[in-house]
């Protein structure tokens, strides 16, 4: 037979951009969107309201619009049952751009072929959202691209993950990206940091004219009745008319949503047996193709099932044809018809469904676990053996489904508590916090074993890091971290008690607690030289480790390569000052964690950025903590957050942005982890003290650092605070507190020999210098700059300005230039214009005039264009630059359009020419690092 297509349910009336009733606005916004695209200046949305509010008719209605202005139109939905289900949604987006992935470099083909693979081992995750943004730009260079994704809060993580990542890399592409979805949180579902537009209810006119235009033959007081239970709610509006012709009872006071699955499930009523059976298995397998539904359909009625009942759903307004697959009008229709059908019928559905699907092994188990009726022991060992096989092919996301449905089939609560923990874990390798925390919350805590529970601890600390009581959950996860060490399983051991250390230094632990860790740590016996144990006792216990870890930590040969190795080493230089190390090593972990596309571990490696300030590697500590910053948003790694935040901030005062600065420490402040983080507190004070001391306000930026200084604030941290005493020293000086920053820093003499860091080694010799009586001024000033570390510029440059200042004051003119010129032309280099402009107006004072500094090429260029450029004057093409940086080959081009007017060049090579004379010298990047992006 000849079957009428319902492709038209894209077009169909209510759905057009002309004829859509009471939405003129959210249309208007749209279109806009639509016309920018169209000129290059890509986007994205999201829609989100309540179900039947008309989310899925104003995609409808953007995806006309954007194909009459030429857009190619490519769309997917979630759908509930594929929830677990990785890259689905993905899969069915990507169907119309088959040729497109064909033509794609060989590493963006091989990651989404296997990415789609049942067989071949699972690319990570931003390999293949990479992959899908050079696809998608490749398809936009030949025609506008409108991404249509419905129904988001149902859309399997991963696939959400890689729109999540596309969506924030649109801005320099034709592409367009709308999504809708019924919940609207940024945190688990929103695509990106753009706009988002609620759907409210119509208006009361807007609803009556919707009413009227679908059923103009209602009875007065029906049509009252329609209007006031519907609420404005354009599907009810449209469907309930449909049930209620003849009397009102059926309009209970049943919630609007049960209300419109009972008006749906109700028009199957009169249906063929035959349509009623293609309906239940449609809603059991959305996705299944056309031909397998007719055979399901068939061997459950025992009669063959025709086209026919397909036409007769068809003409029932229930589903519509798109090329050769049925859709459901409307997600609640489908969950209607499911939820209707007789129990039975639905357990022989998916019986019926899983023979069918014996070629898609993973499929064929989702149904036969939705048909168990009970525990089921043998089914929950073919699960578990699924998820086995797929761990072994690296293929994490298909393992979480399939173990979350064993856990579901065992009778044994120990068992099933066991199995939990490992769908959690792999949930949370692949970064899936929501999903993560749904399985945390089904294991029951009673039934776990002390290598349980020390996992378990593991995955909820990186699920969800809470700041409240850290005292207590240190002494917890180290208690744990002991009873899995009892057990043999020194892996999860070593994690957990990491995790302790750490928040020992994000949270400034307490004396009882960082000794309990470090004694747990000697409990071990642990080789003394391995990564995770240097890390952990710089962590936990600085002024009792930390010469015996800085000197280890200089002994060792490292595998470059590594890069958990190299992070756990650099981090661990971090806490305890040993900046120059802490730079290098964070520097070669990034490296590595950039080339296998993980962004999480790369954000986290980017907190590198915070000793680079101290290093006067300004550019670099600006370029790195924005990427940092918007990789973290990205990947949720909220902590690294609040590290390259308050570097961003840094680095804007001392740049002299002060208004970038002060919104920052606002951003910094205001977030929910703020209060029970020392580590970005005292951070963020140094941020507020320079700032007013910038401003001339320095009795006010005396008292901001002080702060940081009395065990009893909350801006105090143990160890960190000693990175703000030069600066302490210099608001000092200037309020007239000498004596009063001598007495707060009376410890630390006797802290820098037991901690002798270049962080401790800087501040004890900057704050002897810059609070020396006058008597002994030259002296400290002497030793102090032979002390300082060879890398501390921006240290260096600061002594040379209080140097040159004090002689100055003392009316020694001509001794006063030298230093003040060497703090001038450093501050010059380095970009730190207000110390640059104390230089030159003490320089003014000393009789030596000093004219205006040139701009450098972080004056002209974004810190995102400023590692573009200089990649590309190393010889990288725009795709190479892409993939170091996770961005679009396009993008990468546009960039370079906008970046060579401003350098007053027009090609490519003259590149490294421009950048040197701005620079004057300044190497972009260390020579020994050439190799990192």
């Amino acid at each position: 037979m000849t079957l009428r297509s319902e492709e038209a349910a894209h077009a169909q009336p209510s759905s057009s951009p002309r004829a859509m009733i009471g939405r003129d606005e959210e249309l208007h916004i749209l279109r806009g969107l639509l016309a920018d695209a169209a000129a290059g200046r890509g986007g994205a949305l999201l829609i989100h309201g309540t179900a039947g509010v008309g989310k899925s008719a104003l995609l409808r209605a953007v995806g006309t619009a954007g194909t009459e202005r030429g857009f190619k139109v490519l769309s997917t939905a979630g759908v509930e049952t594929e929830l677990w289900l990785p890259f689905a949604a993905l899969q069915l987006l990507l169907q119309p751009a088959a040729d497109g992935i064909r033509k794609l470099p060989s590493p963006h083909r091989t990651a989404l072929v296997d990415a789609f693979s049942a067989t071949q081992t699972e690319p990570h995750i931003f390999q293949v959202a990479l992959a899908v943004l050079e696809l998608f730009a490749d398809e936009a260079d030949r025609q506008p691209l409108l991404l249509l994704v419905d129904d988001l809060q149902w859309i399997d993580a991963p696939s959400r993950d890689v729109l999540a990542f596309v969506a924030r890399r649109t801005r320099d592409l034709p592409v367009l990206m709308v999504t809708a979805s019924r919940t609207h949180s940024p945190g688990s579902y929103a695509p990106s940091a753009q706009p988002d537009l609620p759907l409210r209810p119509l208006d009361g006119s807007a609803a009556a004219e919707l009413l009227d235009a679908g059923a103009p033959d209602l009875s007065a007081p029906l049509r009252a009745l329609v209007l006031e239970r519907a609420a404005g709610n354009p599907l009810a509006l449209v469907e309930l008319p449909k049930t209620v012709r003849d009397a009102a009872p059926q309009l209970d006071d049943l919630p609007l949503t049960q209300r419109l699955e009972d008006a749906f499930a109700a028009r199957t009523d009169s249906a063929s047996p035959e349509c009623r059976t293609l309906l239940l298995a449609l809603a059991a397998e959305p996705n299944a193709p056309l031909n397998r539904l007719l055979d399901v359909s068939s061997g459950l009625t025992g009669t063959k099932v025709t086209l026919d009942a397909v036409q007769e759903a068809v003409d029932a307004g229930l589903v519509g044809l798109i090329g050769r697959a049925l859709e459901f009008r409307h997600p609640l229709m489908r969950s209607a018809i499911y939820t209707r059908a007789a129990v039975a019928d639905r357990l022989a559905t998916h019986r019926a469904v899983a023979e069918a699907m014996a070629d898609t092994p993973e499929r064929r188990l989702f149904h036969l676990a939705a048909a168990a009726i009970g525990p089921d022991e043998e089914l929950a060992a073919q699960l578990e053996r699924f998820a086995d096989t797929a761990l072994a092919r690296g293929k994490v996301a298909s393992a979480v489904p399939a173990l979350r449905q064993a856990a579901e089939l065992v009778q044994d609560p120990r068992r099933r508590t066991e199995i939990l923990v490992r769908a959690a874990e792999s949930a949370s390798e692949i970064n899936d916090r929501v999903h993560t925390q749904l399985l945390l919350d089904r294991a029951d805590m009673s039934e776990l074993g002390p290598l349980e529970r020390a996992r378990l601890m593991v995955v909820s600390d990186k699920a969800a890091f809470e700041p409240d009581e850290p005292q207590r959950r240190i002494e917890d996860m180290v208690t744990t971290a002991a009873g899995a060490f009892d057990t043999g399983d020194v892996r999860v051991a070593e994690n957990l008690l990491w995790r302790a250390a750490a928040r020992c230094f994000f949270q400034d632990g307490d004396a009882r607690v960082r000794s309990l860790a470090a004694a747990e740590l000697d409990r071990w016996n642990p080789d003394p030289d391995a990564p995770v144990v240097l890390t952990v006792r710089a962590y936990t216990e600085p002024y009792r480790y930390g010469a015996e870890v800085i000197t280890r930590l200089g002994n060792l040969q490292p595998d470059r390569q590594d890069g958990r190795t190299m992070h756990f080493l650099g981090s661990g230089a971090m806490v305890l000052g040993e900046v120059s190390l802490a730079a290098r090593h964070l520097s070669r972990a990034a490296t590595a964690w950039r080339s296998q596309g993980r962004l999480g571990l790369l954000a986290r490696s980017l907190a590198g950025s915070w000793p680079r300030v101290y290093l006067g590697q300004l550019d670099r500590a600006r370029e790195e903590s924005g990427e940092g910053l918007a990789l973290a948003e990205e990947t949720g790694e909220w902590i690294v957050w609040l590290g390259v935040k308050a570097t961003s901030g840094l680095v804007a005062a001392i740049r002299g942005e002060t208004e970038a600065a002060a919104r920052m420490l606002g951003e910094l402040r205001t977030h929910r982890l703020f209060p029970g983080m020392p580590f970005a507190a005292v951070m963020a004070q140094q941020i507020e003290g320079l700032l007013a001391l910038f401003d001339g306000r320095s009795a006010e930026a005396y008292d901001v650092l002080a702060r940081a200084f009395d065990p009893d604030d909350p801006h105090y941290h143990s160890v960190s605070r000693w990175l703000l005493a030069p600066d302490l020293a210099d608001a000092a000086v200037a309020a007239g507190t000498v004596e009063q920053a001598r007495e707060l820093l009376g410890e630390l003499t006797e802290s820098a020999v037991r901690l002798p860091s270049e962080m401790m080694v800087v501040a004890h010799a900057y704050t002897e210098a810059a609070l020396a009586p006058d008597d002994t001024a030259e002296e400290h000033y002497t030793a102090a700059l032979a002390a300082l570390p060879a890398g501390w510029a921006l240290a260096r440059a600061r002594l040379h300005l209080h140097h040159g200042r004090r002689l100055r004051r003392q009316r020694h003119y001509v001794d006063a230039r030298n230093p003040l010129r060497s703090a001038r032309d450093e501050f010059d280099r380095i970009g730190a214009r207000p110390w640059a402009e104390m230089a030159r107006e003490q320089l003014r004072a000393a009789g030596e005039s000093s004219g205006r500094r040139h701009a450098n090429t972080s004056d002209r260029l974004s810190a995102q264009e400023m590692q573009i450029a200089v990649l590309a004057s190393q010889g990288l093409s725009n795709r190479e630059i892409g993939q170091r940086l996770f961005i679009s080959h396009r993008t990468v081009g546009a960039h370079l359009y906008r970046i060579y007017p401003r350098l007053g060049i027009t090609s490519r090579g003259k590149l490294g020419a421009a950048l040197a004379a701005l620079q004057d010298g300044h190497p972009a990047t260390d020579p020994s690092e050439a190799d990192v992006g």
